[in-house]
C-alpha cells in the first residue's frame, strides 16, 4: 500500500509500465466538472470509475482483495478512511474469490485505518486488503483499476 499527495506521483511511475498513463490522465482532469461512469483508456486493462457513494461505519466496511488489478483510489470532495490488513493473514472469506468480478471479502478485522484526504492517492496492491468508503456523508471518488499483468 501507498498513500501519497497526487503532486508526488512520479515518484511511483516506476512501480508499474501503466502508472504513467494513469497519473497523467488523473491529473488532466476537471475535478469540479468529473462526470459519473466508467472510463475505459484500454478497455478491461486500465479503466477509470468515478462514483458517489455512501460512506460507511467501520464495523459495515469489509475488507476486501483484488488478484487482477491494482487499485488506485483518490477521494475527490471530502476525505475518505480506509482499512487496511496484509493478504497474508486475512482468513475469514465471505463466500470466496469472485473470479469475474474480481473481488473477495472477508469479515476480518482491518489491523489499522489510513484517512486518505481529498488530493491524495491511495495505491493497493493484490497483497492489500483493504475496507473502503468509511466516514460519514457522500463522497465522490476516483478508482482507477490497473490490471497486474
Amino acid at each position: 500500500m501507498i498513500i501519497d499527495n497526487l503532486s508526488n506521483s512520479k515518484q511511483y511511475l516506476s512501480l508499474h509500465p501503466r502508472f504513467e498513463e494513469v497519473f497523467s490522465y488523473i491529473n488532466s482532469l476537471n475535478w469540479n466538472n468529473l462526470p459519473i461512469g466508467v472510463t475505459e483508456l484500454d478497455g478491461q486493462q486500465l479503466k477509470v470509475i468515478a462514483s458517489e457513494s455512501d460512506m460507511k461505519s467501520q464495523d459495515e466496511a469489509k475488507l476486501e482483495v483484488h488478484q487482477k488489478f491494482i487499485d488506485i483510489q483518490i477521494p475527490v470532495t471530502k476525505s475518505e478512511t480506509f482499512g487496511w490488513r496484509s493478504l497474508d493473514t486475512l482468513k475469514k472469506s465471505i463466500g470466496g474469490y469472485d473470479e469475474e468480478r474480481d473481488i473477495e471479502f472477508f469479515d476480518d478485522e482491518p489491523t489499522t485505518y489510513i484517512t486518505v484526504q481529498a488530493g491524495e492517492f491511495a495505491i493497493f496492491f493484490p497483497s492489500d486488503g483493504h475496507a473502503p468508503l468509511v466516514g460519514n456523508g457522500i463522497i465522490k471518488k476516483i478508482v482507477v483499476k490497473v490490471a497486474v499483468s
